[in-house]
């Protein structure tokens, strides 16, 4: 039989208890004058006296050893499997810079719009990751940081559920939002570090050169995955509500610039893609983070696995109670 470890020994002084429950339950046993019995017990005694005095001596032992078991049971009794746990965690570093420019309103995704669009997805694929830390950026005509480099996945689904354009200066800071991004993944120490873009318009806003950035992602062997968000050229974009309430569109010109995208992954060594449909999107995002080499982001040694034993002396503590109720309630029942 394995041999139990004790979680919490210190309650093993409660087994002081024990001796006191013994003699309070002996003493008040003294004090208590039967002075009519029931029917059933003089059956049950018919054969002489001597199984209800064992019974009633009885009694105490049966209080003192469901206090022990309790005692026993709030130690903790464990048992070790032969099973170790890796409690270390494996994982990506991955920073994701979203477009919130007004041109993400676009509804070339009807009947939803661009960013209604980036927004589920990205909620979808944080929730399919285990042990990645996400973060997360956002710009239009300048960039900042949303969320820091993260596991709190539920906590980065709200901060992505509360979105909105028209928050920022508008415009489209591509090289901004990708210094920002390198910033925070300087200093990280894990084996592969991401820089996801997401946008749908072409850099026209902020102080760094997409190009400059991109070379400076080279410099840190930072890969930036670029992914072009809407069809371009004419796209249907939100104009106000008809007579009964329903949106209306009209068409605009929204310029794209997929050929800079390309040489920022090429530069990177990224990939670039085209997402023109909510699959396409998805696709996208999750092929890149599944091709990337996993390292280990926290250190928690090993864990051996340990099985709580309490439950046998609990119930064994409560039948203990219940026998020392039930014979005092019936059979050793007594009237004062």
């Amino acid at each position: 039989m394995t041999p139990f470890i004790w979680k919490n020994p210190e309650a093993f002084w409660l087994l002081l208890l024990v001796p006191l429950v013994g003699a309070w339950s002996v003493w008040t046993a003294r004090h208590r004058v039967a002075a009519l019995r029931y029917p059933v017990a003089r059956v049950l005694a018919a054969g002489g006296t001597g199984l209800r005095t064992v019974l009633r001596r009885g009694l105490p032992l049966l209080r003192m050893a469901a206090v022990g078991l309790a005692v026993a049971a709030l130690a903790r009794p464990q048992t070790v499997g032969a099973r170790v746990r890796d409690l270390s965690v494996e994982g990506i570093d991955i920073m994701i810079a979203l477009d919130l420019s007004t041109s993400m309103e676009a509804g070339d995704f009807r009947p939803q719009s661009r960013i209604y669009v980036a927004k589920e997805t990205l909620n979808e694929v944080i929730g399919s990751r285990v042990n990645d830390r996400i973060g997360l950026v956002v710009f239009a005509g300048a960039a900042y940081t949303q969320a820091p480099l993260t596991l709190d996945y539920g906590v980065l689904r709200e901060v992505v559920k509360q979105l909105r354009t028209r928050v920022l200066e508008d415009g489209t800071a591509i090289g901004d939002a990708l210094a920002v991004c390198l910033n925070r993944l300087r200093d990280s120490d894990a084996k592969s570090k991401v820089v996801v873009l997401i946008t749908d318009g072409d850099n026209n806003a902020g102080r760094i050169s997409p190009l400059d950035a991109a070379a400076m992602a080279k410099a840190l062997h930072i890969p930036v995955f670029t992914i072009l968000v809407g069809k371009g050229g004419k796209v249907p974009f939100p104009d106000g509500t008809d007579l009964f309430g329903n949106p209306s569109y009209r068409e605009l010109e929204i310029a794209i610039n997929p050929a800079l995208l390309q040489q920022i992954s090429k530069m990177t060594g990224g990939e670039y893609y085209r997402a023109t449909d909510r699959d396409s999107l998805r696709a996208g995002l999750n092929g890149i983070l599944d091709k990337l080499d996993k390292s280990k982001l926290l250190e928690g040694g090993a864990s051996a696995n340990y099985r709580e034993e309490f439950s046998p002396f609990l119930l064994a503590a409560f039948l203990c109670a219940a026998l020392e109720l039930l014979l005092r309630s019936t059979v050793l029942r007594v009237f004062p």
